[in-house]
C-alpha cells in the first residue's frame, strides 16, 4: 500500500463499531470531516485500551486544570454508528493520543501496521537489507477531536467491546454439553 498521510482537523464525528457476527466481528475506528470519511481496521484489544486510555486522559486533564470546562455531553444525542461506505484505509499497528491545550483538542494518531515482508521486499538477495532504501513508510492518520467527542468515544467503545461473546474462551470452538 502507498504511504499516505491524512489529517482531519477538527473531525465532525468519531466512532468505533463492528461489522459481522459475534466471534468474527471486525472492529473499525472511523472519523469524518465534511465529506471525507476515514475507516481504519483495529483489533478488539486496541478498542478496549483506547477507551480506557481516553477515560484516564480526560479525567486527568480535568483534575490538573480546574479552569477547563467540563466535558460531559448528553451521549444519547450523539450518533455513534459507523457511516457507509466502510472502506478501510489500513489496519492499525499503533495508536497514540495527546492533548493540545492551545486548541483544547485531543489528537489521535493511528499508524499503519506493516507486514514484515514489506519491510525488506527490495533487498531479497542480501542478508542485511539497507534500512534506508528498503523500509516502507507506514501510512498515518491524525484526528483532532474535542474532549466531548473523545469522552463519547471512550464510553461507546467500551460498550462495543462488551457486546462480544459472553465467554471469550469459546473463541470459535465447538462446545458440547452432556446431560
Amino acid at each position: 500500500m502507498d504511504h499516505t498521510e491524512i489529517e482531519l482537523n477538527p473531525v465532525d464525528f468519531i466512532t468505533i463499531g463492528t461489522v459481522g457476527p459475534k466471534g468474527r466481528r471486525q472492529f473499525y475506528l472511523q472519523a469524518g470531516a465534511e465529506r471525507q470519511v476515514v475507516s481504519l481496521i483495529i483489533e478488539k484489544e486496541q478498542a478496549r485500551v483506547l477507551a480506557e486510555t481516553l477515560s484516564e486522559l480526560l479525567d486527568d486533564l480535568i483534575k490538573r486544570n480546574a479552569s477547563l470546562p467540563g466535558d460531559m455531553t448528553d451521549l444519547s444525542k450523539l450518533n455513534m454508528d459507523l457511516r457507509d461506505p466502510i472502506e478501510p484505509r489500513f489496519r492499525v499497528g499503533q495508536i497514540g493520543v495527546g492533548y493540545d491545550p492551545d486548541q483544547d483538542m485531543i489528537i489521535l494518531v493511528a499508524q499503519e501496521l506493516l507486514e514484515l515482508g514489506a519491510l525488506n521486499s527490495d533487498d531479497e538477495d542480501t542478508d542485511e537489507p539497507n534500512a534506508e532504501e528498503s523500509q516502507e513508510q507506514p501510512s498515518v492518520v491524525r484526528l483532532w477531536v474535542s474532549r466531548q467527542q473523545m469522552r463519547a468515544l471512550s464510553v461507546h467503545a467500551m460498550s462495543v467491546v462488551r457486546q462480544g461473546r459472553v465467554d471469550p474462551q469459546s473463541n470459535g470452538r465447538m462446545m458440547y454439553y452432556w446431560t
